[in-house]
């Protein structure tokens, strides 16, 4: 039996790729999810096969729910917006279905993974080590704490440190750690808004009151928290650039 799981805030939406779905009776469909947390919640209890899983919906996305999955199903994704399709692909996605698809291409999509199945378990392995810049783009980042979901918006961060194999956000409220690089941070970051002062550090500009010498040709970036962050020789010319100095 193949455990399926649909997580999409649309009704009509759902009830399409379950209608399509009945065509297979080794499907089992565990469960319909109307947005993101809800999908995370029935991927954990479940443990399904396969998601269909929309992109844009409330409260978060498709590509950030995925971020927080430990045991990661295969993903189709079925959405209305072209401009994705990339990076679902790039995220391993078994396939991506643009609305309104016909069930002749949900078959194909189908059998593509039921073909793929033997081999699928390395692939969508790698969606939680790939799973796509979206959250940033949409200024925020999505975390997980002691089992809870938290959403910190980029305005709110401070700036960000290496911590071995995490990234420690730090934001008003305390820090959290991310599992991910500072590179992929530096990169996916608005450089308007965020500058990499030290290979330890990135920090938001906005957050700076004055920039102190400090010994052997660094600095100290002084925040409005009273933090204080350490400038490199090399990262203090770009964190002047930043700020029009």
């Amino acid at each position: 039996m193949i455990k399926a799981v649909i997580i999409d805030d649309e009704p009509l939406a759902r009830e399409v790729v379950k209608e399509f779905l009945a065509a297979y009776p080794q499907v089992q469909l565990m469960q319909e999810c109307n947005d993101g947390f809800e999908g995370l919640k029935a991927i954990q209890q479940h443990q399904p096969d396969i998601i269909f899983l929309d992109i844009q919906m409330p409260k978060i996305t498709g590509f950030e729910m995925l971020e927080l999955v430990e045991n990661m199903p295969a993903v189709i994704f079925t959405t209305a917006f072209e401009e994705h399709a990339l990076r679902a692909f790039e995220v391993h996605a078994v396939d991506y279905l643009l609305k309104p698809f016909s069930r002749d291409r949900f078959d194909k999509a189908f059998q593509k993974w039921m073909e793929q199945h033997n081999n699928n378990a390395a692939a969508t392995a790698a969606l939680l080590d790939t799973a796509a810049a979206t959250p940033l783009q949409n200024n925020r980042v999505v975390i997980k704490i002691n089992g809870k979901i938290k959403i910190i918006p980029v305005q709110d961060i401070h700036y960000l440190e290496a911590a071995d194999d995490y990234v420690k956000i730090v934001t008003q409220e305390g820090s959290f750690l991310k599992n991910k690089t500072m590179s992929f941070f530096e990169q996916t970051l608005d450089p308007q808004q965020f500058t990499r002062v030290h290979r330890s550090f990135i920090l938001n500009v906005n957050q700076v009151t004055r920039i102190d010498p400090y010994e052997k040709e660094n600095h100290l970036a002084i925040l409005r928290s009273g933090a204080r962050v350490l400038v490199s020789k090399t990262g203090y010319p770009r964190l002047k650039a930043a700020l029009g100095l």
